[in-house]
């Protein structure tokens, strides 16, 4: 899981490791390091930033078949990169190796001018399993990205994809209202119209192991941009999804939650009479969030990131989603204990940052979001010669 460097493509090294006026495109600073590049919000933003003529410099060794087993592997993902972006160079790089981190941010220098940190241990079940891999992952790996980005790359800017866990269960004591389908918050809620905004503390709750170590790396990530003045945002996800997305039973809802449904495959919903409450967004709306903070930064922001109002849904409105797109029944089962910090209810109020970026909106709701993990994934989900897994 720490093994060197191995690139598919690579740039040759300037002088004292950084890039020459030549090894950038347009003369201006062009390479973005993007961790878990084979994952959801990875892949998305190596082909948006890739389109835009960026060198992409992706690190992912697939640590989600370690997590969540050979369903969940990226490596499908991994191999469409290499050969669809000419100007991605993959390394197989653990970011809990702090020498190799460093010695490829030494390499690039100060031709690096994006960081998207996308790589995690994303679950709240696993990381009870194995605490210190979960810490290491989370809270060390992203420490080990932001001081090799000090010390080598000081003008990029550096994006976090935190999560909504940091406020752990907190959300759980908003006052809410049993509907026939859903949880939902009392109308005369302040964040009943918009959602939950930055404001919700996150200390003193039940965060999950998982969740703690996010609070973390989101708290590091505003340090470095406070105290050393770097460019750093946390984006403070709900549920983020897409087509491509390598979805399992402890992380990936909607993809996964549809790819049983195409499948056969046994569901389970656990807890909360399934009408807990998620807003999803498509890893392309996110992008445009990426891109919009990229082109013009600020120091140690934090912004809640989701579909909000406009695409949320109960699980048990996704089952009936999936089942209207799929024209199969869904064959699942009610777990009545809940997942440990666990929300019940999470609508993100994502009005902070559409107030510093005007225009932001997102596209997809939950139907076109769940149609197009539909449409994408159904041949290589039902394909009986596949040789690998999504």
């Amino acid at each position: 899981m720490t093994g060197r460097v191995r690139a598919s493509r690579s740039l040759p090294d300037g002088p004292g490791g950084v890039l020459s006026h030549s090894q950038r495109f347009g003369g201006s600073l062009s390479i973005a390091v993007i961790t878990g590049s084979a994952g959801l919000v990875g892949s998305e933003a190596a082909r948006y930033f890739g389109e835009k003529g960026m060198h992409i410099v992706g690190i992912d060794n697939d640590m989600r078949k370690y997590f969540f087993g050979p369903e969940a592997s990226t490596e499908w993902m991994q191999k469409q990169l290499i050969t669809s972006i000419p100007q991605y160079e993959h390394h197989s790089v653990d970011v809990r190796d702090e020498q190799t981190v460093f010695a490829l941010f030494r390499k690039f220098g100060r031709g690096i001018s994006l960081v998207i940190h996308a790589a995690a241990q994303p679950s709240h079940d696993w990381a009870a399993n194995e605490p210190l891999t979960d810490f290491a992952v989370n809270a060390t790996g992203t420490l080990n990205l932001l001081e090799a980005t000090r010390q080598f790359s000081p003008e990029a800017v550096f994006i976090f994809t935190s999560t909504n866990k940091v406020y752990g269960d907190v959300p759980n004591s908003l006052p809410l209202v049993e509907q026939e389908r859903r949880w939902e918050l009392d109308k005369s809620h302040k964040f009943a119209d918009k959602g939950i905004t930055e404001e919700m503390s996150v200390d003193q709750s039940m965060h999950s192991l998982f969740g703690a170590s996010k609070v973390a790396a989101d708290v590091m990530t505003q340090e470095y941009g406070r105290y050393f003045g770097l460019k750093t945002v946390c984006f403070r996800a709900g549920c983020l999804s897409g087509p491509n997305h390598s979805g399992a039973q402890l992380h990936g809802f909607l993809a996964y939650l549809m790819k049983c449904n195409v499948t056969g495959t046994d569901y389970k919903v656990f807890g909360y009479k399934g009408k807990q409450v998620r807003d999803n967004l498509h890893s392309s709306d996110l992008i445009q969030a990426f891109d919009m903070f990229f082109n013009n930064p600020r120091s140690g922001e934090v912004y809640n990131m989701g579909g909000s109002r406009f695409s949320c849904c109960s699980m048990l409105e996704a089952i009936g989603l999936c089942e209207d797109i799929s024209g199969r029944k869904l064959k699942w089962e009610y777990v009545s204990s809940n997942r440990v910090g666990d929300h019940i209810w999470w609508i993100s109020d994502i009005s902070r940052f559409q107030s510093h970026f005007p225009g932001y909106k997102v596209k997809y709701d939950v139907k076109a979001l769940l149609r197009e993990i539909h449409d994408k994934n159904y041949e290589r989900w039902v394909a009986p010669s596949r040789s690998t897994y999504a």
